[in-house]
């Protein structure tokens, strides 16, 4: 089985499905994006892109909202914080890395800051 991720004009996952390894092999047998992308067209109309659950493929696997970034290939899941930035996985991380003391930490975009949370 193949999954593949619908994405609107603006490149973002409008939504992903299952599609059978039949409906995505050549002649030959072999899994080729374009075959499935093309069955998917046929059949839901849209346009379509291939994710894999393990990353191996586009970095993260495709979730609904999530942006297909073409410069580098990979889906983005949505931007948690304005102040994050994108990592080479395709990641958000904070500018400033959160404490490993035990401790638990929210974020605080106003300070661009990890706050401890106190329970």
């Amino acid at each position: 089985m193949a999954h593949f991720a619908e994405i609107d004009a603006n490149n973002v996952v409008l939504r992903v499905v299952v599609v059978d390894n039949k409906d995505t092999s050549d002649a030959s047998g072999v899994e080729k994006e374009h075959i499935g992308a093309a069955h998917l067209e046929k059949v839901l109309g849209g346009v379509w892109k291939q994710t894999s659950y393990n990353g191996n493929m586009r970095k993260n696997y495709a979730g609904i909202g999530y942006t297909y970034r073409a410069d580098i290939d990979a889906f983005v899941p949505p931007q948690p914080f304005a102040s994050w930035v994108l990592n080479g996985q395709a990641q958000w991380e904070a500018p400033t890395p959160m404490p490993t003391d035990g401790k638990m930490y929210s974020w605080d975009e106003e300070t661009t800051n990890w706050v401890e949370v106190i329970l």
